[in-house]
């Protein structure tokens, strides 16, 4: 029953705006507007997200921080052969963030941060071509991480906290490529999960060298499994033969969200420039293969044997004026997904954003942030080969084809 839900999970990013196989990259809008980077810079309260140990060099004493992103994205998919087509519904995600950072003394901060790093809603056609793999998802999952750091000297600090995991999914599929019911509706699985929970936790470290204009930074997210027990599932339009069968019942499953390591580096080229340089490896190679057992005794396993994957993120900050902040970025995302297991649920290619954005200082406390992504993929011709109907391996491919854009708001009030 192991990693099911991470399936259902992949095929609500199926509109792919997204780092690695199914996360969402918006966790603050400084930071995205430079390509995402943050592990090395001290910036704001984002930090609790991107390094703990930044926030005991934060500049204000209490800095808060709040966001929002509007992200539109879609995937399309075309055989080349029939030359049948089909593409998601181009639904509006909003992935929001919050954090709060504050001095407790000269070398203590604590911190709470509030963030969104999955979940979207996706719909391709009822009973498209791929509807035996997927029909449609909506997942929705809020992480509330607080946060202690320690400044070690007055070069180096250090943070850690743990992460409640909130989440929600509804997943609906065919049940095969062909089954019906007497009056022709495609027989389906809907399949619900809510209120479900779990523990993580994020560490960073960050250190600036004598000259003190480089800053290195590392943090680590560990693996976060969501342990879904006595859910909900919905078997309908099935034949009447059939019922007894695909009698509704309860699933269980487990979610794993992979452990990620990141590494940066940020360099202060002159009073207004700033570089910045993050190194992003997901372990991706826990999500092995999709499996989900029923109370009907029905076990459904299909492998998808994703490997660990890079992503490698370039900004700069420039200081216009005293009002003024600019920022821009761009960042190299590769998939997880290998040939031969590129199944509808995460139609994931190597992909290239493009950032930018600005802080506008509204007052010496209050600054208004802008964000903006543009998300390019490779067209990618490739096919699922493990789906098993009757003992016959069916393969499923085709030309997917996505895109994404975003932009974002944030408000920050320091003092």
């Amino acid at each position: 029953m192991k990693k099911f839900l991470i399936a259902l999970l992949g095929a609500s990013l199926a509109s792919p705006a997204y780092a690695g196989g199914y996360r969402v990259a918006l966790q603050g809008q400084k930071a995205l507007a430079m390509g995402h980077t943050g592990v090395a810079m001290s910036e704001s309260a984002e930090s609790i997200f991107f390094n703990p140990g930044a926030i005991t060099q934060l500049s204000a004493n209490t800095d808060i921080v709040g966001g929002l992103a509007v992200l539109d994205s879609e995937a399309k998919y075309q055989e080349e052969e029939t030359l049948s087509k089909a593409e998601t519904d181009n639904s509006l995600g909003t992935p929001f963030n919050g954090y709060v950072a504050q001095k407790w003394n000269d070398d203590v901060s604590w911190g709470l941060g509030v963030y969104t790093p999955y979940g979207n809603k996706v719909e391709w056609p009822d009973d498209w071509q791929g509807s035996h793999l997927v029909n449609n998802i909506d997942l929705k999952t809020i992480f509330i991480q607080p946060t202690i750091a320690y400044q070690l000297t007055p070069s180096t600090s250090i943070g850690a906290g743990p992460a409640l995991v909130l989440a929600s999914v509804k997943f609906n599929r065919n049940l095969s490529t062909s089954l019906t019911d007497a009056q022709g509706n495609r027989s389906n699985v809907e399949i619900e999960a809510n209120n479900v929970t779990a523990w993580g936790y994020n560490i960073g470290l960050l250190h600036k060298l004598s000259d003190n204009r480089t800053s290195l930074g590392i943090s680590y997210r560990g693996e976060v499994t969501v342990e879904a027990r006595g859910e909900d599932a919905d078997f309908d339009d099935v034949p009447t033969a059939l019922q007894s069968t695909f009698a509704d019942g309860e699933f269980d499953a487990d979610l794993p969200l992979p452990a990620e390591l990141m590494i940066g580096v940020a360099y202060q080229y002159s009073d207004r420039l700033t570089l910045a340089f993050d190194f992003n490896r997901t372990f991706w190679d826990t999500y092995d293969e999709l499996k989900i057992e029923f109370d009907n005794g029905i076990t459904s396993v299909n492998p998808r044997n994703y490997e660990d994957s890079n992503i490698y993120r370039f900004g700069l900050q420039y200081r216009y004026s005293d009002r003024w902040t600019l920022r821009g970025g761009v960042y190299f995302d590769e998939s997880p997904v290998q040939d031969g297991y590129y199944a509808p649920e995460t139609p994931r290619n190597d992909a290239i954003g493009y950032t930018a954005g600005a802080t506008y200082n509204y007052s010496k406390n209050l600054q208004m942030d802008v964000s903006l992504l543009i998300l390019t993929f490779d067209n990618e011709e490739n096919s699922y080969d493990y789906y098993e109907e009757g003992g016959v391996t069916i393969p499923f491919g085709g030309t997917y084809d996505s895109s994404a854009n975003s932009i974002g708001f944030g408000l920050s009030y320091k003092y």
